[in-house]
Formats: C-alpha cells, structure tokens, sequence
C-alpha cells in the first residue's frame, strides 16, 4: 500500500490550489490512499442542501448505520468542504496535523 510522506506539505498545497484537479501523479497515489486506505476514522463531505450547502461527515463504522454530520462544520462552498475532508483524512494517515 502507498505510504504518504508527512513531509510532502507541496502534495498538500497543489491539493488546495485545485481540489476537483487537475493533479499530480503523486497527488493522485495520495488520493487515492485517503479514500480507499484503511482508517479508524473516515471524513467525508455531505451535501446537506443541494448544490448551496456542504457539510463534514463521519462514516459509520459498521455497514448500514447513517453518517454522523460534524456538528458546526457547514459550507457554502464544495471545495473549501473538500479541503477540510482531506486534511482530516491526511492527519488520520500520517498522524501529522494539519494547520
């Protein structure tokens, strides 16, 4: 399985530049570690109302129970949602947080 470098904060910085992409090869390897890597805990963005309102989520860690919302953690915005979520996965990967 990829292992992510801590220290490749530029991995982190292209990621906010453009969350939808285009990325790195390397971006890509990381991406794809926090989505499908095993985690204790897993973010995800939730669209709360439609195309206006996005808020952060936590998967159930067994099959069939709801998404728990992180209560407070609301956006207007798909990406700034997007860049949350992915610094909360990094930190849970690396165990390295995210300012």
């Amino acid at each position: 399985m990829y292992q992510i470098d801590p220290t490749r904060t530029d991995l982190i910085e292209e990621f906010d530049r453009a969350p939808g992409g285009p990325h790195s090869a390397e971006l890509k390897q990381v991406i794809m570690r926090l989505r499908t890597g095993p985690m204790t805990e897993r973010f995800i963005v939730v669209c709360t109302r439609r195309g206006r309102e996005w808020a952060v989520g936590r998967m159930p860690t067994e099959r069939g129970k709801p998404v728990a919302l992180v209560e407070g953690v609301v956006f207007d915005d798909y990406d700034n949602a997007a860049r949350l979520v992915f610094r909360l996965r990094w930190q849970a990967a690396t165990g390295q947080a995210l300012g």
